[in-house]
């Protein structure tokens, strides 16, 4: 499908929130996809995985996802002060301030005549452990969590007993784990610890671990599979065409 993309400045409890909607040009309803970036909001390459979902009969939301803490439209570099500047915000926002986000984005997509209502979730680095926490939300139906960081660590701003991973029993849709065995962010021990979290929740999930390394999927850069890249596509298309 064709793609046409706009943006919209949604009032959240923290602040206006640019987000960018992708969404078939074609008439119709379709289900809806909040797509959470890295730390560097939307690149490039970000645009083009949205642009992707959105051709297979998605509506695709991509959120600035540190919209607090910056002017509306940043987007950082792929270089060093990117990625420090990246990081410190992530250190910056509780994740309380993400929920109150994704609930944003629901009620959102429930105004749209060119939305069914039903919503699923993807990110990448920090947006993969985004897609997982806003999985914590009943309304999100299935998550496509890739490389997701810090969901090991517990290390993010929360209140007690709100952390991430201590949290995942609260899952009631169907979530996807994409791992690179490679990822010096989510080493085995990480891994090992989130999936036991897994069973013990007895949540409903799938596990794949890849040999591909941290941002395996971002088009820029020598940690780039190409053919990785498309078979998660793939995988996260039949996903959301079953369950949502």
């Amino acid at each position: 499908m064709i793609v046409q993309h706009h943006t919209a400045d949604l009032p959240t409890p923290t602040g206006l929130m640019r987000t960018t909607v992708y969404r078939p040009q074609t008439q119709g309803q379709f289900p809806a996809l909040i797509f959470y970036s890295e730390i560097f909001q939307q690149t490039a390459p970000i645009a083009r995985s949205a642009a992707i979902l959105a051709s297979h009969g998605f509506v695709v939301l991509v959120p600035e996802v540190f919209h607090e803490l910056n002017p509306i439209g940043t987007v950082l570099a792929y270089d060093d002060a990117g990625k420090d500047k990246g990081n410190a915000d992530k250190w910056a926002k509780p994740l309380e301030h993400h929920d109150s986000d994704t609930q944003t984005l629901i009620d959102f997509i429930r105004l749209q005549s060119y939305c069914t209502g039903t919503v699923g979730t993807m990110g990448v680095c920090i947006g993969g452990h985004l897609a997982y926490r806003a999985a914590l939300n009943p309304e999100i139906k299935a998550a496509f969590c890739l490389y997701a960081t810090d969901i090991h660590s517990d290390i993010l701003p929360a209140q007690p007993g709100n952390n991430s991973l201590e949290r995942m029993a609260d899952i009631q849709g169907e979530i996807h784990f994409i791992w690179g065995k490679q990822d010096p962010h989510v080493p085995q021990e990480g891994r090992t610890k989130i999936y036991q979290q897994c069973v013990t929740t007895a949540i409903n999930y799938q596990w794949q671990e890849v040999n591909a390394q941290h941002a395996f999927m971002r088009d820029e850069g020598e940690r780039y599979d190409a053919a990785l890249a498309i078979n998660m596509y793939q995988q996260a298309v039949a996903l959301f065409n079953r369950t949502l």
